[in-house]
């Protein structure tokens, strides 16, 4: 028997009934189960009557492993009667455990807080019109001979963007050598911008053999603080110019890229192809997220705290594997950063206030609409993730097996689910495409009514208005 009342927005209380017949049969398994780890004058190990046990260790000897057999089904049973989702650990109160009388338990759980859906078929949005021209064509092709470039040495000539400059230099601050301010024989490629801002530009236009003193101001956030925004003056000696020579864009370079390909006509369509496959993949992905952010502002919900803190968990985990590709650790760049991990997740929270409230609106959607993952979609899936994983041991069924063992089976039933969900939204919305002129003249508007309405905010009446002020110029900064 289930009794349950809401307690807040989105937290209910269940009080949860188990039958006495139930508790006495799960009383009897426990004394089973434990009676080997008492240990009773006058009786071998684990053949102490129940009753004995009890008179010994107190009646609620067996209580720990009764709740165990009993409040985790009762739980998930209650749940499924009152039909609320759970998105939180539940915290149980044990109120009577006892022989020949109902278990009692009373629960507090979060749930998805209910709320009204807005009109989510039909929905407008405007869709650039884009397509690849033979200029994006050149562009990725010049790319690709870049990549493919050999160095010429440079005898004769000035030095010039994107050539390579071996350099000998020697820093100084105050007339004064400092550490890590000199170097011999360093490649440095100009237009890389590796180094403080201004000494690369004060080397175009020199020869092989000058020198030149490049003078340039460290940044007031430097992280070698002895050093931060103080002037520095490096003697350079131009040793080498290497300049990047391109490859001819000619069959046999397109043959030493692609073997099965022969001519440039062929290498070119193929680009074609490539590139725009990549845009349609990207505009469907910006599509649907602005859809789904469309929708989902048009919710009255309140998110609940635990959501969004799971989201924001789920974005620093994106961006721990972000710094790991870059050989940096969670700990070692929170260290680098003013105000710390806590500046870190306070950054992420309105993104994840975003993410949680667009979860919320598609998995009412997936109710509204009965959307379930059927065996042939799964199948399907598991198929294609084997495929993907290069897994050859095992049919789909054994493989499913795994899924479900470890939890990735309902991940995948999920994946499906919000696909249906988003794939509906899509089908059914009313998408208005544009050209990137049109939509380069209604951002250019937005941005005037934003800074528009920022200048027509009055100051306080107060004494603080200079700092008000300062706040709105401030907030104008970062929206530029």
């Amino acid at each position: 028997m289930v009794k349950w009342e809401k307690i807040d927005s989105n937290k209910i209380s269940l009080e949860i009934e188990v039958p006495k017949e139930e508790v006495n049969q799960a009383l009897e398994k426990a004394y089973y189960k434990m009676r080997g780890k008492f240990v009773i004058p006058g009786f071998r190990k684990g053949k102490a009557p129940r009753k004995i046990i009890e008179n010994r260790y107190g009646p609620e000897v067996f209580n720990e492993e009764v709740l165990d057999m009993l409040g985790d089904p009762a739980y998930r049973d209650a749940i499924k009667e009152t039909k609320q989702e759970p998105i939180s650990q539940p915290e149980v109160e044990m109120v009577q455990l006892e022989k020949d009388k109902p278990l009692i338990l009373k629960v507090n759980v979060e749930v998805k807080p209910e709320f009204e859906l807005p009109e989510y078929k039909g929905v407008t949005i405007e869709k650039v019109k884009k397509e690849i021209t033979n200029e994006d064509v050149d562009k990725y092709i010049d790319s690709l001979r870049e990549q493919h470039a050999r160095l010429v040495a440079v005898e004769e000539g000035e030095l010039q963007e994107k050539d390579l400059a071996v350099v000998d230099f020697m820093g100084t601050v105050e007339g004064e050598p400092f550490q890590g301010g000199e170097a011999e024989n360093y490649s440095l490629q100009i237009g890389s911008n590796t180094f403080i801002e201004g000494f690369e530009e004060q080397l175009l236009g020199a020869t092989r053999g000058e020198k030149r003193d490049v003078k340039v101001t460290f940044p007031s956030d430097y992280y070698r603080e002895e050093l931060a925004g103080k002037e520095a003056v490096f003697n350079v000696e131009i040793k080498e110019i290497k300049r990047p020579q391109l490859p001819d864009m000619d069959d046999s370079f397109v043959q030493e890229l692609q073997e099965e390909m022969s001519t440039v006509e062929e290498f070119r369509a193929d680009v074609l192809k490539r590139l725009t496959e990549d845009l349609e993949r990207r505009q469907k992905v910006d599509l649907e997220s602005r859809l789904i952010e469309q929708v989902a502002e048009g919710c009255a919900v309140d998110v609940p705290v635990s959501l969004v803190n799971r989201e924001i968990e789920n974005l620093l985990g994106e961006f721990e594997y972000y710094l790991r590709q870059q050989g940096i650790s969670m700990d070692q760049y929170a260290q680098m950063v003013e105000g710390g991990k806590e500046k870190l997740i306070e950054e992420r929270r309105g993104e994840a206030q975003k993410r949680a409230k667009a979860n919320l609106m598609l998995d009412a959607i997936i109710k509204a609409e009965g959307f379930e993952a059927t065996e042939e979609e799964i199948d399907e899936r598991v198929r294609e993730l084997m495929e993907r994983f290069k897994v050859e041991e095992g049919s789909v069924e054994e493989t499913r097996q795994r899924f479900a063992m470890d939890g990735r089976l309902d991940m995948i039933k999920h994946e499906i689910r919000y696909r249906k969900a988003v794939d509906l939204l899509v089908d059914n919305a009313n998408i208005v495409e544009i050209t990137e002129e049109q939509a380069a003249e209604k951002a250019s508007q937005v941005d005037a009514q934003t800074e528009e309405a920022a200048d027509d905010t009055p100051p306080s009446a107060g004494g603080d208005s200079a700092v008000k002020e300062e706040e709105k110029k401030d907030k104008k900064i970062k929206e530029e």
